[in-house]
C-alpha cells in the first residue's frame, strides 16, 4: 500500500515539477550563464569573457543609482501600502462605533468603501502609470490645478521632471494601486477572527489601538508576512517597471532619479543591445528578491497563533 501511495504521489507531481523546471529553474540558470558571456541578444555568436560583467556592473554609478531606489521601493512600499491597508481593514470590518444589536461592527459604509479602495485594481498599471502622468503635468494636470483652486499654488511643481520629488510621486502612484487589493484581502482574514475576541476586549475596557495590537495583528500575522513579500516582489518586478517607464522622463530621469533595477535591465537589453549585461543586473535582481525575501520570513518568524 505505502508503495503504491508513492508512486500514485509521484504521478501527480511529475508533470507540473518537469513544466516548472523547464520555465522557471532553465531560464534562471540560462541567465547567469549568459551574464559570462559578451551576448548583444541580436546575433546567436557570443564569446566568454568571465566575471567581466560584474566588473562592470559594480563599477557602473547607473547600476548604484538604480540598486538605491530598488531599495527604497522594496522597503517604502510595502511598509506604507500594507501599513494603510491593515487601517482601512481595520476600520471596515472592526473599527467603527458602536451600534445597537453590534457590539464589533466596522464603520458606517463599509461596502461601499471596500469597493471603492478595491477600485484600482480594476484598471491595469499601464493605464493608471497614463492617467497619473497626465495628473502629474505641471500646466494643466488636475493635481497642479486642484491646488491652485484652492490657493496652495506653492505647493504645485513639475512632479515628474524635479529630480528631488520625480521617484516619489511614482511610489505614490503605486501606493494608490496597490492599497485595495491589501483591504480586501485582509479585511477577508480579519472576517475569520471570532467577534468574541474583540467582545471580550472591549468588556476588559480596551480600545481601538490595543484590540488592534493585541489581537488584529498577532492573529493576522500569516497574512501580513505574505502581503509583505508579495508586495516586495511588485516593488522589484513588473509594477515598478511598468509605473517607471510609463510615468518618468526619458524614461528613468531626469537624471537617472526614477531608474529602477528593472528598468535598466529592460534597456541594457533592448536600448544598449547588450543582452549579456542586461542578464548580469537581472542576477544581481533575483538575489536582491531572494535576500528581501529571506530577511522577511527570517525577521518575521513568531510563534503560530491558531483560535
Amino acid at each position: 500500500m505505502q508503495h503504491g501511495k508513492y508512486r500514485f504521489i509521484v504521478g501527480f507531481l511529475v508533470a507540473p515539477l518537469a513544466l516548472y523546471a523547464v520555465f522557471v529553474i532553465w531560464p534562471f540558470i540560462q541567465a547567469i550563464y549568459y551574464s559570462f558571456t559578451d551576448w548583444t541578444g541580436l546575433s546567436p555568436d557570443f564569446k566568454m569573457v568571465g566575471f567581466a560583467n560584474y566588473k562592470r556592473m559594480f563599477e557602473d554609478d547607473v547600476f548604484w543609482k538604480a540598486l538605491q531606489h530598488s531599495a527604497l521601493f522594496v522597503v517604502l512600499l510595502p511598509l506604507v501600502t500594507l501599513g494603510l491597508a491593515l487601517f482601512f481593514a481595520f476600520m471596515i470590518n472592526v473599527g467603527g462605533r458602536h451600534r445597537k444589536g453590534a457590539a464589533v461592527s466596522g464603520v458606517r459604509g463599509s461596502g461601499f468603501y471596500k469597493i471603492a479602495y478595491f477600485f484600482p485594481q480594476v484598471l491595469s498599471i499601464a493605464i493608471v502609470a497614463i492617467l497619473f502622468r497626465f495628473a502629474y503635468s505641471p500646466n494643466d494636470g488636475a493635481i497642479n490645478g486642484a491646488l491652485n483652486a484652492v490657493g496652495l499654488d506653492s505647493l504645485a511643481q513639475d512632479w515628474l521632471g524635479d529630480p528631488n520629488v520625480a521617484l516619489w510621486s511614482i511610489m505614490a502612484v503605486l501606493v494608490w494601486s496597490t492599497v485595495g487589493f491589501f483591504v480586501v484581502l485582509f479585511s477577508a482574514g480579519m472576517a475569520s477572527i471570532p467577534k468574541d475576541f474583540y467582545e471580550a476586549a472591549l468588556l476588559d475596557g480596551a480600545g481601538r489601538a490595543t484590540t488592534f495590537f493585541k489581537i488584529t495583528m498577532p492573529l493576522l500575522w500569516d497574512t501580513i508576512q505574505s502581503g509583505w513579500i508579495y508586495m516586495g516582489i511588485l516593488a522589484l518586478g513588473a509594477e515598478a517597471f511598468a509605473s517607471v517607464q510609463i510615468m518618468s522622463v526619458g524614461p528613468g530621469g531626469p537624471d537617472y532619479s526614477t531608474t529602477v533595477l528593472p528598468l535598466y535591465v529592460w534597456q541594457s537589453a533592448f536600448r544598449d543591445a547588450n543582452a549579456a549585461y542586461a542578464t548580469t543586473i537581472g542576477v544581481a535582481l533575483l538575489v536582491l528578491t531572494l535576500l528581501f525575501a529571506a530577511v522577511v520570513m527570517r525577521l518575521g518568524r513568531r510563534e503560530r497563533l491558531e483560535f
